[in-house]
């Protein structure tokens, strides 16, 4: 995604170069959707996630192994 949105920003200096008004506010929406885009997985990263996982603190961890025996 953020390679998309560099390349947008490139696209828009070129067409703002040339002047290619209509394709520069294309290109302008199109680069806010990315950069919103971009802000929700930031956002969605930064999230801690609960995976349920007990803490040392809940007491010994059992193997669900059976013991082996001794012969």
């Amino acid at each position: 995604m953020e390679e998309i949105r560099d390349n947008l920003i490139a696209r828009i200096t070129e067409a703002e170069r040339e002047g290619w008004l209509g394709e520069v506010e294309g290109l302008r929406i199109s680069l806010a959707g990315a950069e919103d885009k971009l802000a929700q997985i930031d956002q969605r990263g930064s999230r801690a996630i609960d995976l349920g996982m007990p803490s040392r603190a809940a007491g010994p961890v059992h193997s669900a192994m059976p013991a082996q025996r001794r012969t």
